[in-house]
């Protein structure tokens, strides 16, 4: 049987023959490697993607092994070895998926207080829909400058630069793989000085797409737990295809968690809500990272160390179905932006006066968000806190207070366009954290800056406490040990599977002459589990006329002298069964070169030849094999 992998992820199953039997598609990336072991064959993808299959195609298992393409696969000391393209090595239990994953499992899960280590990361995160201006420094410091004790600072803002020309030279760049601008660089610049005082911050990734942008930055303290950085855009505008509306995102990883920000800016007035609904599900359903989120997820997935002893939990945890968003796969996922929402069914005095009197409940009762949330249109499973603050929009530049309030001719409703929205690893707001609900999040602040006149948008900002529960893989790994050392169980089971099937080879001396035939017969006298045999040549010798031996290295097929065949060379054999395995003497002439000169194979066949073939067995689940040793000696000819 022969496997082979396509760029396209197919997998196709052929016979010695080479006609097509079956093909398999289990994944959409290139398959970049394959390895056989007894029943079984390890599928590496350029995803970072291991799957395992059985010999009729059948999919047992698969995970993320590594953030980047698995290279190579190899056998050796009970384990699988994937080789990923950075470098980096990971061994998988041969035995896996196999019956001692759950109970390993079951047992781990117990002792799962032991190797839990808890974190808790402050995080700030800030939007303010700019309308083409620039903004203080006090602007800035008051939008920003509450960051006692945060770790991590969000930024989003919508309306950096606007225009016709402003829009078609985005787009000309994003064809093209650019992205950024000058005033998008002043801005990050700006906000880069306004963190930087008192406190040292690192901004670990940024995103431009026309007037949107959105960075990250990082205390310095924090950021080696912080990494593998990734950016996406979304245009939402004329046909889909320019960034005038529409979304950018950054995805990193944060103590082996996968947090997700995204920063919008959705359709306008008051009537388009369908249209805002519309341009949120087209952002969360086609928000793609320049990796997989599946690659990415190997940081949460498969972070244990060279060898990762923990089967059931890498093995076990499926692949999501293929289109799944990549937004859904994140720990924490946090939207914030001019999101367009307004206040329906109220009139500009009427707001005002409710505005002023700082009834914010009735107000909330015409808040065209809330009600598409509850009706289950809009940021599905995603969470608010309560609004306690002004509506932000829309108000008269450089003009303080309440009376700011849009005054000119359209008088605007004022409304709460500018939010802040998360989803945790909470299904209900009772979970507690642990590895099962690793991210856990509470508001400490969400407000306003209303003293900010530099836009017709106030920013927003939201303080998050967001709590994270991670596994001490060197912990873990130890109380694996102890689980495999002292559980009777499964050390009985761990033997059963390592055994060595007990095999019978049905002769140690073949001699052939002439094109002879030989049947050698191996018995599996194992009855519940299958044999694995494989023949090679251990070593090949001419018998010289003064009965001295020379040795010389096999030159055919499968190491094999080319005046043998053995067939088949490898094989299965069923519990209480025979296989049976014809070596043959093959009779011809033929001519090969040596350092140039012309060699004659005759004349290896012209002298007493005796090659030694070992037969190596092995169990299912066991690299380690018993070898038969059987001689085979070819007369010379005449």
């Amino acid at each position: 049987m022969i496997w082979t992998g396509c760029t396209s992820g197919l997998l196709v199953q052929w016979d010695g023959n080479g006609n097509r039997i079956q093909e398999f598609q289990y994944h959409p990336f290139a398959v970049q490697c394959l390895c056989s072991f007894g029943p079984r064959v390890w599928v590496g993808y350029a995803s970072g993607t291991v799957q395992i299959l059985d010999l009729g195609g059948n999919k047992l298992g698969g995970w993320v092994a590594h953030s980047g393409p698995v290279i190579e696969i190899t056998v050796g000391a009970g384990y699988v070895f994937t080789l990923a393209n950075h470098g980096g090595i990971r061994g998988w239990n041969i035995t896996s998926p196999g019956p001692l994953d759950s109970i390993l499992g079951s047992e781990l899960s117990g002792k799962e207080f032991l190797y839990t280590r808890m974190e808790n990361v402050k995080m700030l995160s800030g939007t303010w829909n700019v309308g083409q201006g620039k903004a203080s420094h006090d602007s800035l410091i008051s939008w920003l400058g509450s960051r006692k004790d945060v770790g991590i600072v969000v930024v989003g803002l919508q309306e950096v630069e606007m225009g016709a020309g402003v829009l078609a030279l985005s787009a000309a760049k994003e064809t093209v793989g650019l992205e950024g601008s000058t005033v998008g660089q002043w801005w990050l610049d700006m906000i880069g000085k306004t963190l930087d005082e008192g406190s040292t911050f690192e901004r670990v990734g940024s995103r431009q797409l026309a007037g949107l942008l959105i960075s990250v930055w990082v205390r310095n303290s924090l950021r080696a737990h912080v990494g593998d950085v990734d950016a996406a855009a979304v245009p939402c505008g004329f046909g889909r295809a320019i960034g005038n509306k529409g979304a950018v995102g950054l995805r990193l990883r944060v103590y082996d968690r996968i947090f997700c920000f995204v920063n919008c800016h959705f359709a306008a007035h008051l009537e388009a809500v369908n249209q805002r609904n519309a341009d949120f599900d087209h952002v969360y359903r086609t928000m793609k990272f320049c990796r997989s989120t599946n690659v990415f997820n190997a940081a949460a997935v498969g972070s244990a160390a060279a060898v990762q002893m923990l089967r059931g939990t890498n093995v076990t945890g499926e692949q999501p179905a293929e289109g799944m968003p990549e937004l859904s796969e994140a720990d924490l996922v946090i939207f914030l932006g001019d999101f367009n929402y307004r206040l329906d069914g109220i009139a500009y005095d009427e707001a005002r006066d409710i505005i002023s009197q700082r009834c914010f409940d009735r107000l909330r009762e015409r808040d065209q968000l809330l009600r598409e949330m509850e009706a289950g249109n809009v940021f599905q499973g995603m969470r608010e806190a309560v609004i306690t603050f002004p509506p932000t929009y829309k108000f008269e530049r450089h003009k303080a207070g309440l009376a700011g309030y849009d005054s000119a001719e359209k008088k605007r409703i004022p409304a709460w366009c500018d939010r802040v929205l998360y989803r945790d690893s909470r299904s209900t707001l009772l979970s507690g954290c642990s590895l099962a609900c690793p991210v856990v999040s509470s508001i400490a602040r969400y407000e306003a800056c209303m003293d900010v006149i530099d836009s017709d948008h106030k920013p927003v900002r939201c303080i998050f406490n967001v709590d994270i529960a991670r596994a001490d893989d060197s912990i873990r790994r130890q109380e694996l040990g102890e689980i495999l050392g002292s559980n009777e169980k499964i050390r009985y089971m761990h033997e059963e599977l390592h055994k060595i099937p007990e095999t019978i080879v049905s002769s140690n001396n073949i001699i052939l002459q002439n094109q002879d035939t030989s049947i050698l017969r191996i018995t599996n006298k194992y009855g519940t589990n299958d044999a694995f045999f494989e023949i090679i040549c251990e070593r090949l010798s001419f018998i010289m006329g003064d009965g001295q031996a020379s040795d010389h290295h096999p030159r055919g097929s499968f190491g094999f002298p080319r005046w043998l065949q053995v067939t088949p060379a490898a094989g299965i054999i069923r519990p209480n069964h025979i296989a049976e395995v014809s070596v043959h003497h093959n009779e011809f002439q033929t001519k090969e070169f040596v350092d140039g000169v012309p060699q004659d194979c005759w004349c290896e066949h012209n002298r007493d030849t005796e090659i030694i073939l070992v037969v190596k067995v092995r169990g299912s689940y066991t690299t380690e094999a018993r070898n038969h040793r059987v001689c085979v000696r070819s007369l010379p000819h005449g």
